[in-house]
């Protein structure tokens, strides 16, 4: 009877454990899906949770279309604006686009996400060991470190970018007077409200840093869902790796046979395998946008930058351009990172096939060895639409294709 009582304890102390685990590792990234009614609801969710969230989506795409709308009829409909002019309104509106369709992706996608945290959480409950769980917890870590710090970086850069725009001054022409008027972060349609003018002005400027903050959480969402998920499959694929290690060992703690030993480790694989095809599932096509979007958006905020430069602009401007480049270059270099990681992981699996006593084996589970080796050939890899592979050469590629755009930008619109 003590004994039951000690193993039932036992059991609701690891399963509380991991539980916390899990709650470590998804944190940041619920917090920010939650914003933006990207998480999935539970099954059991009140009708209230439900219009709830259906308001917050339906808020969110209003917040954004509500910059897209007016700064298109700025850039088509009042022909007086300069090239200049309308290449700066070029760069918000292609931003906004971008991050509505990534949205509407992650939207439709929803269900695999639901699917992947139900994923996470049960891994956390399958695995008792310490030392697995130390492994896991590593890579949480990282993904947790990743979601959090591009959090503050995108969020800091673009709110930097408004408050420089907000404290900026405009000469506005009225009849043959010049007045001076504060300017608003990106273009609005004057015909649809003056701007120009309080209390109009601090509305909008209000629902401006608020759409800002739901485009910026649009591109957190999406970098913390690559990040958090690929870095915990990673984690599994190196306890697939000490699974490896332990498949021959006489010495293993587990009374288990050879043969069992193997089976654990190709469902852990099959499980794995299964995991990744769902994140790229969920990934793939906003990774594309990602990675269009952020080559034009490095090409035209340094082309923003160079031109402040040269016009003597003031500090504010220059360096609020210089944060948001940074942010935007770090957002396609995290998930060119989390892309090389998972396939740098991936490949390691065959060689530690390859190094383990597999000529210890018994010959039909050492043939099964092989199956493993060659699926591990396939490259576990994060795609941009199925067509280009996640890596730091597709970064490399992003900056100079972004800096040769640049370039010839430049040449064009700063000498005519």
């Amino acid at each position: 009877m003590e004994n039951d009582f000690t193993d039932s304890h036992n059991v609701s102390t690891s399963m509380y454990m991991a539980d916390k685990y899990n709650e470590y590792s998804i944190q940041i990234m619920r917090w920010i899906l939650r914003a933006i009614s990207l998480w999935p609801l539970s099954v059991d969710a009140s009708i209230i949770e439900k219009i709830c969230s259906d308001f917050t989506i339906c808020l969110c795409y209003f917040l954004m279309i509500v910059i897209m709308v007016p700064n298109g009829l700025s850039i088509f409909i009042e022909s007086q604006e300069s090239y200049e002019t309308i290449i700066r309104n070029i760069g918000p509106i292609t931003f906004w686009f971008i991050a509505m369709v990534n949205y509407s992706c992650l939207l439709m996608h929803i269900d695999d996400i639901r699917a992947c945290v139900e994923h996470v959480k049960a891994d956390w409950r399958v695995m008792s060991k310490t030392q697995n769980r130390q492994v896991m917890l590593k890579t949480a870590r990282i993904g947790r470190f990743i979601t959090g710090f591009c959090a503050v970086f995108m969020h800091s850069g673009v709110f930097s970018y408004n408050v420089a725009q907000g404290l900026s001054k405009d000469i506005l022409q009225v009849g043959n007077s010049s007045i001076e008027v504060r300017v608003l972060p990106y273009p609005f349609y004057s015909k649809i409200l003056d701007t120009h003018y309080s209390p109009a002005y601090e509305c909008m400027f209000f629902v401006q840093c608020l759409s800002s903050f739901v485009v910026n959480s649009v591109t957190v969402a999406t970098c913390s869902i690559g990040a958090v998920f690929v870095m915990h499959a990673c984690g599994q694929l190196r306890i697939m790796m000490s699974l490896l290690e332990n498949l021959v060992d006489e010495r293993n703690e587990e009374k288990t046979s050879v043969k069992q030993r193997f089976v654990i480790i190709v469902e852990h694989h099959l499980r794995v395998l299964s995991f990744v095809s769902r994140i790229e599932k969920i990934m793939n096509i906003v990774c594309l946008v990602e990675l269009i979007g952020c080559t034009m958006h490095i090409c035209l905020v340094g082309y923003y930058f160079i031109l402040d430069l040269i016009q003597g602009k003031d500090t504010e401007s220059v360096v609020s351009y210089s944060m948001l480049l940074s942010s935007i270059t770090f957002n396609i270099f995290i998930f060119c990172y989390i892309g090389e990681t998972l396939s740098e992981q991936g490949g390691q699996i065959g060689k530690s096939v390859y190094m383990t006593n597999w000529y210890l084996l018994p010959g039909k589970t050492a043939r099964g060895l092989i199956l493993i080796i060659l699926r591990s050939n396939a490259d576990l890899k994060l795609t941009a639409g199925k067509i280009v592979q996640l890596s730091f050469s597709t970064f490399g590629d992003v900056i100079k294709s972004a800096l040769a755009y640049l370039n010839i930008l430049r040449t064009i619109l700063i000498i005519k």
